[in-house]
């Protein structure tokens, strides 16, 4: 998957930020975000493409009783992030669907830093 800016600028660019979206149910929030931390993270930085990751939790949400997060992957360049997401990402998203089904919802952005 190509992944191009849709502005031109002169502007430098930095780090890239793979970001995952997931709202996951109350009831199996602790043992997924504990699966998260000590599978299915270490699995994505294993690949060598992400220098390092940050976990964030939404803290207003809306009207459901579910919790969202926003996990972070920090890549040096959008080649890293497309190579991840050709070669890696398919069977990774797949395993996380298989485990839990429909308990969870997921989008991913990537974005540039800005420096």
């Amino acid at each position: 998957m190509k992944l191009t800016p849709n502005f031109e600028t002169k502007t430098k660019f930095a780090m890239i930020l793979y970001n995952v979206t997931v709202n996951v149910e109350k009831d199996i929030e602790a043992e997924w975000l504990t699966w998260m931390r000590s599978e299915h993270i270490p699995a994505v930085l294993a690949t060598g493409l992400f220098k390092h990751n940050k976990i964030f939790r939404l803290l207003n949400e809306t009207e459901n009783n579910d919790s969202t997060y926003s996990i972070q992957y920090f890549a040096e360049n959008m080649g890293q992030v497309e190579l991840y997401l050709e070669k890696h990402a398919p069977a990774l998203v797949q395993e996380h669907m298989d485990r839990y089904k429909y308990k969870h919802v997921a989008f991913r952005t990537v974005l540039e830093e800005v420096v």
